[in-house]
């Protein structure tokens, strides 16, 4: 009944048939609403979901592998891989980045909280290492997207920027940047600092399908 609330964008450079991805826009819904509503609008799609799996973000650099769609919540982590199919991972940002990542070689996904913090720890770095050590993925195939995120003028400091050099410096080639600011368009996005806290949250989504 609350599908006519959603909306939610997509990246080109992310569209690959091993996955499906996207980012909630704001939405006068609850959180548990909302991944209510998105796991039903991905099964109507022919894309079920087995499990729905998040990390308590703490604004730091861990990267959490998920291995067992039976662990839906990670504690410590900022961010989730996996090579799991059908295991939706999620993050919340109303300012901070989420990160995509996709390895269409090994067919590992992931996805990170990148917010003033959590860049300043390098959590693309951690997370490119990882990918390398769990499965042997090779920065030159993965694809790395940002999110719509807070950026200057509205905010001192240009994580999103950071992120892309981090990045780089990794030996990722495909980098991908929205390149739109959370706090300069209300109709469409969240934004803790414009709102001053008294705001939503927005999803953020990828899974192998």
């Amino acid at each position: 009944m609350h599908t006519h609330f959603l909306r939610w964008e997509r990246f080109p450079e992310l569209d690959s048939p091993l996955i499906w991805h996207g980012f909630s826009l704001r939405a006068p819904l609850e959180p548990e609403v909302l991944r209510a509503v998105l796991t039903t609008e991905l099964r109507e799609k022919g894309i079920p979901v087995a499990a729905w799996v998040e990390a308590a973000q703490p604004h730091g650099n861990q990267v959490a592998v998920v291995r067992s769609p039976a662990t839906r919540y990670f504690p410590g982590a900022d961010g989730l891989l996996t090579a799991l199919r059908r295991v939706l991972l999620a993050v919340r940002v109303a300012d901070c980045a989420a990160v995509y990542l996709l390895d269409p070689v090994r067919k590992v996904i992931g996805l990170l909280h990148s917010g003033r913090k959590g860049t300043a720890w390098n959590i693309v770095g951690a997370a490119i290492a990882q990918m390398k050590r769990q499965w042997g993925c090779r920065p030159w195939d993965i694809r790395l997207q940002i999110s719509p995120c807070i950026r200057p003028p509205y905010y001192e400091v240009d994580f999103a920027a950071e992120i892309q050099r981090q990045a780089r410096r990794a030996g990722v080639v495909h980098v991908y940047d929205s390149g739109r600011c959370t706090a300069a368009d209300p109709e469409r996005y969240d934004s803790y600092r414009r709102d001053r806290g008294k705001t939503g949250r927005m999803y953020a989504f990828i899974l192998l399908r």
